[in-house]
């Protein structure tokens, strides 16, 4: 489709690059398009994450304490992926209304704490006990801890309910129509 000028800025471009170009999803994600995703946002979550921490930390910033700093870095960072993640990741997956994302939003902090915990604890001993460099130490923290949140989040966020392919990716059949699963 031509915009306006007469320029299609989508020519050439199959449907499911449009849709994605476009800010729509396709009607199915896969799995590994998912994981694609999360990673993704995990990386965006990692530029937070070291922007705050820098901003805190570092003594010609505020130069407030690590732990301190290191913490809510992370918090900002976990809810900047919370949004992207519901948004784009999950998109189609658990319910609609702000009830049903604020529960999501809880279940994802809730098991994102423990991550933050780990981070705080392993940048402390990294830093601490070993010397290495705080921003190095924050990256193999933030690596290490995003293994632990994506498997926790597979797990037990975003489930989908039934008639849901939570393992294979794929959204909700609209209502009316059928799932492509026999057993269903």
């Amino acid at each position: 489709m031509a915009a306006a000028g007469g320029i299609d800025h989508n020519a050439g471009m199959s449907n499911g690059v449009r849709q994605v170009a476009d800010g729509t999803s396709p009607r199915e994600v896969s799995a590994a398009g998912r994981y694609v995703r999360f990673c993704l946002v995990g990386g965006s979550g990692v530029v937070v994450d070291m922007a705050v921490l820098w901003a805190l930390a570092d003594p010609a910033n505020l130069g407030w304490n690590l732990s301190l700093s290191k913490a809510l870095a992370a918090e900002v960072a976990l809810l900047n992926n919370f949004v992207w993640n519901e948004l784009w990741t999950f998109r189609g997956l658990g319910g609609a209304g702000w009830r049903a994302r604020l529960g999501r939003l809880l279940k994802f902090n809730l098991i994102c704490a423990a991550g933050i915990g780990w981070s705080v604890l392993l940048l402390q001993l990294q830093v601490g006990w070993l010397g290495w460099n705080v921003y190095l130490a924050n990256l193999i923290a933030i690596v290490l801890v995003s293994l632990w949140n994506f498997w926790l989040n597979l797990k037990l966020g975003w489930r989908a309910g039934p008639g849901r392919a939570a393992e294979t990716g794929g959204e909700t059949p609209a209502r009316g129509q059928r799932s492509a699963d026999p057993q269903s």
